[in-house]
């Protein structure tokens, strides 16, 4: 039987972080694409935004260290569902893809994954 990871993206600026066992804050690390006029008005759901977020320096040696961190919480003697939150400003472009990819390589892993993106379809936080 594989461990169960729920995994919840958000965006900071609509709400509080849900409650997780590993929360990563995307905010101040990983270039937004908020800031590209193309991107703005895009989601994770598109090609360009995940591109743009994927190929952050960075960002798959961090999947990669969240997934290690998911497999000690699993292994732990009273482990259930693991939950991982994982947030940027508004939600739509960092965290969803952050959170899709991390997804991919835990199911990869053998894990059964559950993704929510909590703040994907709320408008384009003006800032």
């Amino acid at each position: 039987m594989s461990a169960a990871v729920e995994i919840v993206s958000f965006g900071y600026l609509h709400a509080e972080a849900p409650t997780a066992h590993l929360t990563i804050d995307l905010r101040h690390h990983f270039r937004d694409p908020h800031v590209s006029p193309e991107l703005r008005y895009m989601t994770a759901a598109d090609e360009p935004v995940r591109n743009a977020v994927l190929n952050t320096a960075g960002i798959t040696d961090l999947i990669d260290a969240t997934a290690t961190a998911v497999a000690a919480f699993a292994s732990g003697p009273s482990a259930g569902t693991v939950t991982v939150a994982d947030g940027c400003a508004g939600g739509r472009h960092r965290a969803p893809t952050f959170a899709g990819a991390l997804a991919e390589k835990l199911r990869a892993d053998g894990y059964q994954v559950s993704v929510t993106h909590r703040d994907m379809h709320r408008p384009v936080v003006q800032r």
